[in-house]
């Protein structure tokens, strides 16, 4: 176990923000885990789990500890003529999950290539891409309770998954510490390539899992910035829903506005445009800007503070609000 007291989150967060925290905890396994969580001046702290840190924004100082897991480790659990299920360590890198099984020739996670994070934080967020989402492949999620220590297997409908959500994101739920998650993948891939542009960056490829997942790196690392180049948390917003009445009405004024239709009452528009329509793409105000490449992508240039990210994004919030009366929600979560 590791413990470090005014210990730096500057490289435990990928905007790159130089704030300390009071605690920081690194644990290797579940006892260790367990120990801390027992531990009675530790449990009167404020604390939060992070992963690799790659969907936060420190605003402040943190006052309290920050957990971090060690668990690592790939295993199958069972294994069928169609199926293998995979049990995972919440600490594992997650693009490290991804290559893995592609090169076992187990499809349902290649449109998931190349995300940043850890498996654990992965499961939290419901991470997707390209019409894919981690809970379309996940059976179970391994966690301990805070506040009971008590070790709880989440069923996929416990999770509560949609949207960029779960269940492990409610603040009114008791918070649970993720260990591991199992996930199932198929052994004959079913291919998911009609969303977006994906089909036609494959098209005269042989399709394949690696093609698939050289393709989505490609289209990736084409719109996202390096982290190590500039400090950012990929997409900043969520792609707003809207009713298909708000929908009809915007497009009578902007026929060219991108939707994708959830069901015959909802609609999805993409944030991105949202954005771009009022100016934000390539814009910089002093350390922060917006992604020439990706409107979505708040980027630190160097130096800036979560309060100057926090506050360029409202601006961002605030113009879109005013031009198409839609409230964009934040997909990072911003920790004071």
């Amino acid at each position: 176990m590791r413990i470090e007291q005014n210990y730096s989150l500057k490289e435990h967060n990928t905007f790159h923000i130089n704030v300390n925290t009071r605690w920081f905890i690194e644990y290797e396994n579940e006892k260790e885990l367990l120990n801390i969580l027992h531990d009675e001046y530790f449990r009167k702290c404020l604390s939060l789990h992070i992963g690799e840190g790659s969907n936060l924004l420190f605003i402040n100082d943190f006052n309290g500890i920050i957990f971090h897991s060690q668990i690592k480790g790939t295993k199958v659990l069972k294994e069928s003529a169609e199926h293998v299920l995979l049990r995972i360590g919440a600490a594992e890198h997650w693009d490290d999950v991804v290559s893995f099984a592609i090169s076992k020739g187990w499809g349902g996670i290649e449109n998931l290539s190349y995300i940043p994070g850890e498996a654990g934080a992965a499961a939290v967020q419901n991470i997707g891409a390209y019409d894919i989402e981690i809970k379309d492949v996940i059976e179970t999620v391994e966690a301990y309770n805070q506040l009971t220590c008590e070790r709880k297997i989440f069923t996929k409908e416990e999770c509560a998954y949609n949207y960029r959500h779960s269940r492990f994101k409610e603040n009114d739920r008791e918070p649970y510490i993720i260990t591991h998650i199992n996930i199932k993948l198929l052994k004959t891939p079913d291919y998911n390539l009609n969303y977006g542009n994906l089909k036609e960056k494959l098209a005269g490829k042989d399709i394949s899992l690696r093609s698939v997942r050289e393709t989505v790196i490609e289209m990736r690392k084409s719109k996202l910035p390096e982290i190590k180049e500039y400090g950012n948390a990929g997409s900043f917003f969520m792609n707003p829903y809207i009713c298909s009445e708000h929908y009809e009405c915007l497009k009578k004024y902007y026929p060219e506005i991108p939707f994708y239709p959830v069901n015959k009452e909802v609609v999805k528009i993409s944030a991105a445009w949202l954005i771009e329509q009022c100016g934000f793409k390539g814009k910089r105000e002093g350390n922060v800007g917006t992604y020439p490449k990706q409107a979505l992508v708040i980027i630190n240039y160097g130096g800036a503070t979560g309060e100057e990210i926090i506050s360029y994004a409202e601006k961002i919030q605030k113009a879109v609000k005013e031009k198409f009366y839609i409230e964009l929600t934040k997909e990072v979560k911003c920790v004071q």
